[in-house]
């Protein structure tokens, strides 16, 4: 069995994410690491920007909403992500279906919580039809707008967590909506503000494709994407696989056993790799990256000590959502983020030397340029982010 450093899973990290080896589009930067976190609508832009040299915000909205090469779907671990269209079905299949079935019968439950009615399932039922239809029907639409086209669909329903904690409230049409997104009937077309609203129009799945999602086999569409997903982020462990897939440890192992994964060791247990990736990687020139929050790399593993040190209590909030981060040559060394007036600030926590120190300081400064005033405010904010912003 092949002992994997630490060191070679960093150059692996660096060439494959395509942060020390640059990606030619928003494309195959997203493809480099299987999907874009797209829960913060400004993530992926900062993240394509971290991988594509030149990149502008107009690239990543011709691929979402012209060309549709890229688009957002719920899939693993119940995240909304971006993701290229060739492996939607992979996704489709493998995880969202088995999170449409959870999240009806969640809605169904809060529905009949809510006294909106007696039997939730049977107002899904009734009422997800209408408002597909009439989604189909405007081609693309707002929320509002279409809540206003129909009647009785005006009202609201608190949203409780798994432990019954009050999280807030949702509008009974957005939830049919988010239920038809969950079942991957309709997609999130054109936002209706900038490139960081999270307000988005609605269209047709079907339609906006050209044509319906394949359907595949649970298991089939499961050794695909973990294919994909080893590729981009082997040698990893069973927990990393499960904890990124959001699966059950059966499923999991069902199909590291489908794609035939290799064993190999490394410093935290046992790790796998695809059978035609077993050999060493050499290093990569030396490389500087600033990540935005969510961004895939650092949220691409479960155990994480290995490029992340003793970061992980300043950078992660405590649902494990990564905050901004800075790299060098595959590894967290400090952290940056942006002020109310658009300035970038950073802080790096290791020693790295005057030369690295002031790649990382351009490296801000090209960020600050390219965000050009726009400001950024994380979703999910990481102690050092908060701390660091003001």
């Amino acid at each position: 069995m092949r002992t994997v450093e630490d060191s070679e899973r960093r150059a692996r990290l660096g060439r494959r994410h395509r942060l020390a080896a640059p990606a030619e589009d928003v494309v195959s930067a997203t493809d480099s690491v299987v999907a874009l976190h797209s829960s913060d609508p400004a993530t992926v832009f900062i993240s394509a920007w971290a991988r594509v040299p030149g990149f502008e915000v107009s690239d990543l909205e011709r691929a979402l909403y012209d060309d549709r090469t890229l688009l957002r779907i719920y899939g693993m671990r119940r995240t909304l992500w971006i993701v290229a269209r060739e492996i939607v079905s992979l996704v489709h299949n493998s995880s969202t279906r088995t999170i449409a079935d959870r999240e009806r019968r969640r809605a169904a439950s809060l529905l009949e919580r809510a006294e909106v009615t007696n039997d939730g399932a049977a107002w899904l039922e009734t009422v997800m039809p209408t408002v597909h239809e009439e989604i189909r029907d405007a081609g693309q639409i707002l929320t509002r707008d279409l809540t206003s086209r129909l009647d009785g669909l005006d009202g609201r329903i608190e949203i409780y967590s798994k432990a019954g904690k009050l999280q807030g409230t949702i509008g009974l049409a957005s939830r049919a909506i988010l239920q038809l997104s969950f079942e991957s009937r309709v997609v999130r077309a054109r936002p209706a503000g900038t490139w960081v609203s999270g307000q988005y129009r609605w269209a047709d799945m079907a339609e906006w494709l050209g044509e319906p999602i394949e359907e595949m086999a649970v298991e089939a569409a499961s050794a695909h994407l973990v294919r994909r997903w080893l590729r981009a982020f082997g040698p990893a462990t069973e927990t990393d696989l499960k904890w990124w897939m959001g699966w059950n440890l059966g499923q999991v192992r069902q199909a590291l056993a489908d794609v035939e994964a290799v064993e190999v060791t490394l410093k935290t247990g046992m790790g796998y790799v695809l059978a035609d990736d077993v050999e060493p990687v050499a290093d990569p020139d030396p490389w500087i990256a600033l990540l935005p929050s969510l961004d895939p790399t650092p949220m691409g593993w479960k155990e994480r000590e290995w490029y992340l040190g003793e970061h992980g209590d300043a950078l992660f909030d405590r649902n494990g959502n990564a905050g901004p981060t800075i790299w060098a040559n595959g590894k967290v060394v400090g952290g940056w983020a942006q002020r109310r007036d658009g300035s970038i600030v950073h802080e790096v926590f290791d020693d790295l030397g005057a030369e690295s120190a002031d790649a990382i300081s351009q490296r801000a400064a090209e960020l600050e340029s390219w965000l050009a005033g726009t400001v950024v405010t994380p979703r999910f904010r990481s102690p050092h982010d908060k701390g660091l912003a003001g």
